[in-house]
């Protein structure tokens, strides 16, 4: 019998990582999103089109982990397995580089003045960047769970 590693892909730690995010996905998502404006910068942009993929993948992952747990019955393919964890390691970095550029972009724009950013749109940029963080938190820890599982299958 294997080592069930909390966190990994299958368990109820997992199913609570995917749910965080995802909530933290839609959220930089919703946040950004509110306003039209952020198209005329390209941080943005990559922002909202990044936790555009990310929200389905961790979705449908953590339909995967609810059968998993409710059912009782862990995915332990390694191949399958690899698929997610060069999936997440994917999604991980392009949240983070989504995150730092938004995080640096909307810190120019509080630097320059109200006149380019009102504080309102900053702040909300602001909140964007930060669930984008939340968000490559939680995957890179899912990510890191799912590659210590990987040399026991």
């Amino acid at each position: 019998m294997m080592e069930q590693v909390p966190g990994a892909l299958g368990t109820s730690a997992s199913l609570a990582l995917r749910l965080g995010q995802t909530v933290f996905a839609s959220a930089s998502l919703l946040f950004m999103c509110l306003d039209v404006e952020f198209y005329s910068y390209t941080s943005f942009s990559y922002l909202v089109t990044v936790m555009g993929l990310v929200t389905p993948w961790s979705v449908s992952l953590a339909l995967v982990d609810a059968y998993s747990v409710f059912i009782k019955c862990l995915p332990r393919q390694p191949r399958v397995l690899l698929i997610v964890i060069v999936v997440d390691w994917a999604f991980s970095f392009l949240s983070l580089a989504a995150a730092c550029s938004t995080a640096s972009v909307t810190s120019l724009l509080v630097n320059v003045g109200t006149s380019v950013c009102p504080s309102k749109l900053c702040s909300r940029y602001q909140l964007s960047a930060a669930m984008a963080f939340l968000s490559w938190f939680l995957s890179f820890a899912s990510t890191l769970f799912n590659l210590w599982l990987l040399p026991s299958l």
